[in-house]
């Protein structure tokens, strides 16, 4: 396969292409840039493809002169092995364009999902509500190990804080730089921000919400971080309590869950299943559970929404808004899938 890669330092060496997927630095300025110059150089019809994780695709698309060449192909780290691929319509994106990329996706052999263009599409528009939640459990008197172990236990590949440290803490910290402008009404807990501030990026840095002895990548649990978690509790006068490994998990899947009913309601997801391919192909959840929704289904949605109610009542219960088409299904003792 190594034999079929011809690298170039010119744009131009890609113009008889008919399809080019960009994957410059995580930012507008920098993706329009880049399109403006691809727009320029490729020749007709040639497909414009995104890798951005999170970025509006229309305003990608909105920097050339033909949007209707342009679409989003998130694929997910490592890309020789995630089976996962994101295709992102945009609101101007062809017909004729959707097919093809869906195609090229089979031919690699991935699992495309088609999703509409929100902040973080599917996947990681929910794993934000995720990433939320085991903050906030920090906060509230839990250990990075106790959220990543009852997370495992449960099935998850890796644990929230594990999968932080292993894709680059200074990511997300990024992203909330970004939401902290843009919706600075958004609840985080500030504790990663403390943890980043202290240049610990995880693995890649050899320490995070744990320390790694590198080239070994297990999580060692770190005193400092301990320390620092301590310090915040008492910065934001939260006095830690005992949190059950039920709680932890039913936080978590639960705020997937209900972003997902969301995303479903937006139509942003064509149907429930495809949300559950997101989880299932990209984000190691465990086959076994079904994906986020059809698990949601097998508990009975009725009691998602309870425990949803009830967490209202807690720490950051304000954050827990339950989406109105989890209600309505609740309601009528339907499910999302079928």
């Amino acid at each position: 396969c190594m034999g079929l890669i011809t690298p170039a330092l010119d744009l131009a060496a890609a113009k008889d292409a008919d399809i080019v997927i960009e994957a410059v630095f995580e930012r507008m300025d920098v993706k329009q840039e880049m399109f403006r110059k691809l727009d320029a150089i490729m020749k007709p019809g040639a497909i414009l493809a995104t890798n951005t994780s999170t970025l509006d695709v229309n305003a990608i698309a909105a920097a050339t002169q033909r949007p209707q060449d342009v679409i989003g192909t998130h694929f997910f780290s490592p890309a020789n092995v995630m089976r996962l691929l994101e295709v992102v319509r945009g609101a101007k994106t062809g017909k004729d364009v959707l097919a093809t990329t869906l195609k090229l996706g089979k031919q690699i052999k991935k699992v495309p999902v088609v999703s509409g263009v929100c902040d973080g599409f599917i996947g990681n528009r929910m794993i934000e509500k995720y990433g939320q939640q085991s903050l906030f459990l920090l906060d509230e008197g839990c250990s990075p190990q106790q959220v990543d172990g009852a997370a495992q236990k449960w099935g998850l590949a890796m644990g929230p804080l594990t999968m932080g440290d292993m894709a680059g803490l200074d990511i997300g910290w990024e992203i909330r730089k970004r939401r902290y402008v843009e919706r600075p009404n958004f609840a985080y807990s500030k504790l990663g921000d403390r943890i980043c501030e202290r240049g610990r990026y995880g693995q890649k840095t050899g320490k995070g919400w744990y320390r790694y002895a590198l080239p070994d990548r297990k999580p060692i649990p770190d005193p400092e971080v301990d320390q620092i978690i301590a310090d915040y509790r008492r910065e934001i006068g939260v006095k830690p309590r005992q949190v059950s490994d039920q709680e932890i998990v039913e936080r978590l899947i639960y705020a997937l869950v209900n972003e997902g009913a969301y995303i479903l309601e937006e139509g942003i997801a064509l149907r429930a299943s495809d949300i559950d391919m997101v989880y299932l192909t990209g984000y190691g959840f465990p086959a076994y559970r079904g994906g986020p929704m059809f698990y949601a289904d097998t508990v009975g949605l009725d009691q998602v929404l309870a425990a949803i109610q009830g967490f209202q009542k807690g720490y950051m219960g304000e954050v827990w808004k339950p989406a109105p088409l989890l209600v309505k299904l609740a309601r009528e003792g339907k499910r999302f899938n079928g």
